[in-house]
């Protein structure tokens, strides 16, 4: 498959030189005759590699380079140059640029230049700037967007406080991850830090789970047992799904909040509790009370601050960033050596919807980490699912869906071969494995 090049240049002449030079060198050209024009370009469609003038009319090639590499850092551009604009150049490679090369042309140093760059794909110095800005701990949001900013600033704010905090947003969008943020930058970060589900339990056993129960309170139980609340007491207790809990149980729970002392099931000694409550919900709360499903006495009691998480498809920014952490994270459990992703691949996830938000970006890369058998993530190890959203070019029988990885592995070695013209070394080189490996994966000859 060749390769996709955008050239950037607002001189016509020298544009269409590239053009047709580049293109006998079987690079597929797409031509921009404005720094402006290429950022447009490379948020429409992906792109192997750019080459662009560094001196045009208009946005220059350094600010052009900087929006697409904010938009996509994993494409590799290199910055075209007079002599005279040397000093423009390392400003370039500062700013991010692969290499530079001066003008005139030298056509082999081009040549060169391009192929190392395709071979360094991910761009080392973006990714490296990726991994520095993640947090150092695998738990924590991760986001440099402007939504993200203004939510771990509040966060910073109410963290020190006593307030109750409910925390809403769509599935996947790190509620538990908010609370466990809060609680370790408040004065209880020394304390318990406690979480519940209160959708997977029923009324009787979240009580139970909740409050705790003397012995013979109910069949089964042989002995007292102390519940969530009083596990978190000089801590944080964080009720998840606070939507689903029942009605009966929003009465208790809000008398316990109220007078900050409970009961246990089957019991009548009240116990002082002293927890602070952070609460998260994927309904819309004021919907719930509405339709009667939710006490509105509980909702005031409960949202004394309110936590709003944007869905991931409001902070498209922080997606490469997202995905170098799970990427980062899931080569070092699987003990693989993982430089980053192809541009092709990075396009894809930037131009997904991600309905199931940071949790089903997570699961997408850890999949692609478990199938990779190169150094480089690449479209083939990407869900079906991404790469069949939006797309109606997509070829019958191509979706790896209800596949095993085993079938999936298979598929693409085969595919590589194929591309590799039946060369079984150049497929293992491209895969990044030995030709033996290569050798042992393929599907046996049939006998004769």
């Amino acid at each position: 498959m060749s390769v996709k090049l955008l050239v950037v240049d607002d001189d016509p002449g020298h544009l269409s030189a590239l053009r047709n030079i580049l293109g006998k060198l079987r690079y597929r050209v797409t031509g921009a005759d404005s720094g402006e024009a290429a950022v447009d370009l490379c948020k429409e469609q992906p792109f192997d590699l750019i080459l662009m003038d560094v001196r045009m009319a208009g946005m220059s090639g350094i600010e052009a380079m900087r929006a697409i590499l904010a938009y996509n850092p994993a494409i590799p551009i290199v910055i075209m140059t007079a002599y005279s604009g040397v000093e423009n150049a390392v400003r370039a490679l500062k700013a991010g640029a692969y290499d530079y090369l001066t003008k005139p042309l030298d056509f082999d140093e081009l040549r060169i230049t391009l192929e190392r760059a395709l071979e360094h794909t991910s761009l080392r110095d973006e990714n490296r700037a990726l991994r520095e800005a993640l947090a150092p701990e695998a738990d924590r949001l991760i986001g440099q967007s402007a939504p993200m900013r203004r939510l771990l600033e509040l966060i910073r704010t109410i963290a020190p406080s006593e307030a109750t905090v409910l925390i809403s947003g769509e599935s996947g969008t790190g509620k538990e991850v908010a609370a466990r943020l809060i609680h370790d930058h408040s004065k209880r970060r020394n304390g318990p830090f406690v979480a519940v589900n209160c959708g997977a339990l029923s009324e009787s056993l979240l009580e139970s789970e909740l409050f705790g129960h003397e012995k013979g309170a109910f069949t089964g139980a042989d002995k007292r047992r102390d519940g969530r609340f009083l596990a978190a007491n000089k801590g944080s207790l964080f009720l998840d799904e606070i939507g689903e809990m029942p009605l009966p149980m929003q009465v208790k729970l809000l008398r316990v909040i109220q007078e900050r002392e409970l009961q246990r099931v089957g019991g009548d000694q009240t116990i002082s509790v002293d927890a602070r409550i952070l609460a998260a919900t994927n309904r819309d709360p004021r919907e719930e009370i509405k339709a009667g499903r939710f006490r509105q006495d509980l909702f005031y009691r409960l949202n004394v601050v309110s936590l709003v998480l944007p869905p991931l498809r409001e902070r498209r920014e922080d997606i490469a960033l997202l995905a170098m952490h799970f990427l980062k994270l899931y080569a070092g459990r699987n003990a693989k050596t993982v430089k980053g992703f192809t541009p092709a691949a990075m396009d894809r996830l930037l131009k997904y919807p991600w309905p199931g938000n940071v949790r089903e970006l997570e699961n997408a890369v850890e999949r692609a980490v478990v199938l990779l058998m190169g150094n480089y993530v690449s479209e083939r190890e990407l869900p079906p699912n991404i790469l069949e959203s939006g797309r109606e070019d997509a070829a019958p029988g191509q979706s790896f869906r209800n596949m095993t990885l085993e079938e999936i592995e298979r598929r693409i070695i085969l595919e590589t071969l194929e591309e590799a013209g039946g060369n079984k070394s150049e497929a293992a080189r491209r895969l990044g494995i030995n030709r033996k490996t290569l050798l042992a994966k393929l599907p046996p000859s049939p006998s004769r």
